[in-house]
């Protein structure tokens, strides 16, 4: 059995197992096979309030999204797909505190600091003064140098969102920009699922906020800058130059290569599984999507046929989706069939 297949059911269970064992999390897949995910059991060093109205994240009417002075919005060049979902990502560090960066081009976030991202979908994309509807807010915390993680679900008001581990599934409906009426089944993750992808070396970690994909241009107070440069401005982030850092492009667009934008959505959508520093089950796959990896190191050239197979037919990513991405699927395919 080629190596490809080992990753997308992680490995058959066996009859034997229980499916009631407390320390398992089953993830049954569009076949049929059931995967393992274990209890990562990572420490854990906050206790969460149980109201998402505890952090002070946003001001006036909680619906309307207007983050508090003390957090600042974050924008990423090249987003992560969840069911077509719209995120807002903040980020909040103590008074006095900054984010560095390390020698490696990551980010050393201080402890106190609290990443925010809140996924909603508006009634009707074709005019957002519609509505929308909130679903989730996910928030990163981080104390005593680890990570902790934890999701709320927002109330049917609208005024607020409740501490909820255990993850759920709600319907979600939307009209998208071409006129078409969208429903899915959307699935909020229980905490363990969120350390499926958020992990490194068995250690919770934040995904998309990385210098190469903050480092693009965004509009605050009225003028366009670049977002390090901004980020320094106010004093969250130390002083470096910024031509220093590279860039990953926005996968969406088409002033950039196919090869550009096809390694921007393999960064985006999949490495934070395919690489060597990912869960165990993934990283022994010899699979690497970074967007730095050399291409002949990244496993693709190897095993074009099934990966294309795999995301055609919804096996591929394992969670966080209930629907195709059939976009990021066309472009996935191009690309692969181009090399």
């Amino acid at each position: 059995m080629k190596k490809i297949f080992l990753f997308v059911i992680g490995f058959l269970i066996i009859s034997s197992i229980s499916c009631n064992d407390d320390n398992l999390d089953f993830q049954d897949d569009d076949s049929g096979f059931q995967v393992e995910i274990p209890d990562f059991n990572f420490q854990q060093t906050v206790v969460f309030e149980n109201s998402l109205l505890s952090y002070n994240i946003y001001q006036g009417n909680p619906s309307n999204l207007l983050p508090s002075d003390d957090f600042l919005l974050l924008e990423l060049s090249s987003i992560l797909f969840t069911d077509y979902a719209y995120k807002q990502r903040l980020v909040k560090v103590p008074e006095g505190t900054q984010m560095t960066r390390l020698n490696d081009n990551s980010i050393d976030f201080p402890d106190g600091t609290i990443l925010a991202k809140t996924f909603f979908y508006y009634n009707d994309e074709r005019d957002t003064s519609l509505g929308k509807r909130i679903i989730e807010t996910r928030l990163l915390i981080k104390e005593s140098n680890l990570w902790n993680v934890a999701t709320y679900i927002w109330n049917d008001a609208q005024t607020d969102a409740t501490l909820e581990l255990n993850g759920m599934d709600t319907q979600v409906s939307w009209t998208n920009s071409n006129g078409n009426n969208i429903s899915t089944l959307y699935h909020i993750p229980d905490r363990n699922e969120c350390i499926t992808c958020h992990q490194s070396n068995s250690t919770l970690i934040p995904l998309g906020t990385k210098l190469r994909n903050l480092n693009r241009v965004v509009e605050r107070n009225g003028a366009s800058i670049n977002q390090i440069n901004h980020l320094q401005s106010v004093g969250v982030l130390n002083g470096f130059q910024v031509n220093e850092i590279s860039q990953i492009v926005d996968y969406n667009s088409l002033n950039f290569s196919l090869e550009e934008r096809g390694r921007a959505y393999l960064e985006m959508n999949c490495a934070h599984c395919h690489n060597p520093s990912a869960w165990e089950e993934s990283a022994e796959q010899d699979l690497d999507f970074r967007y730095e990896t050399p291409l002949n190191q990244t496993g693709l050239l190897d095993e074009q046929d099934e990966i294309i197979n795999l995301v055609s037919e919804g096996e591929m990513p394992l969670i966080g989706t209930s629907i195709l991405d059939q976009e990021g699927i066309d472009l996935i395919i191009q690309y692969i069939e181009s090399l």
